[in-house]
């Protein structure tokens, strides 16, 4: 008798190893794209929160480029200018930048005179916000330039 049930228990672990080795289930199948499906819809949100912080970051960094050259053209001209490229500062921005902002020079009449850099965001970027920066160093919105 325990040869039969030891026949019987290697008959069925015979044809589970031979089922097993056909391939998945459909049922399996379903269970793993359904997992990696929630997995992949809970992420694409930190995902598009980093790509927004990234084109902030890179517009932040391109308004302090600006600031400084102002102070050198200041040195050289004694005057702002509101040109950034060619006939101002000399700057080309990023295509990154230019991609997904829009920045722009604006002189105040003084005394003392000064100007405000602002980069105003379009396309997917055009929830996050205006970023300004003057020519007294105030960065605004002051979150946003911390993170």
């Amino acid at each position: 008798m325990n040869a039969n049930i030891t026949d019987d228990i290697s008959a069925t672990a015979a044809k589970g190893a031979a089922r097993r080795g056909r391939g998945f289930t459909l049922a399996e199948l379903v269970v793993t794209v359904a997992i990696v499906g929630i997995l992949a819809s809970a992420s694409y949100g930190s995902y598009q929160n980093y790509l927004k912080r990234s084109n902030r970051s890179a517009a932040q960094q391109f308004m302090l480029e600006v600031m400084n050259r102002q102070e050198l053209y200041l040195l050289d001209a004694r005057v702002y200018t509101d040109a950034v490229g060619d006939t101002g500062l000399g700057l080309t921005i990023p295509a990154k930048v230019a991609q997904h902002y829009a920045i722009t020079i604006a002189l105040t009449a003084g005394p003392p005179p000064g100007y405000v850099i602002t980069a105003t965001p379009g396309g997917n970027q055009a929830t996050d916000g205006v970023l300004t920066l003057s020519s007294a160093g105030e960065k605004l919105p002051l979150q946003k330039w911390e993170q």
